[in-house]
């Protein structure tokens, strides 16, 4: 057995070989509007946040706040 199996019948893959470099990552996103991609990550931040769910809006304000490091780095 090796350290990635889990109930004798699930293997998970270690995370290195799902990630992909930064160079293919920017290439992906050249097409992305990082300014439009803020504002809808914050309009679902402020829609999970009347609803009550804590979990949901934080995950939306952390997708908001990669894009709003994506626009400050195409400024510089």
């Amino acid at each position: 057995m090796t350290i990635h199996q889990r109930n004798d019948s699930r293997v998970f893959s270690s995370r290195s070989n799902r990630s992909t470099s930064s160079s293919t990552r920017r290439r992906l996103e050249q097409g992305v509007n990082p300014k439009a991609r803020y504002a809808e990550y914050v309009e679902l931040a402020r829609a999970a946040a009347l609803t009550g769910d804590a979990v949901e809006t934080e995950n939306y304000y952390q997708h908001a706040e990669h894009y709003f490091r994506m626009m400050r780095e195409r400024a510089e």
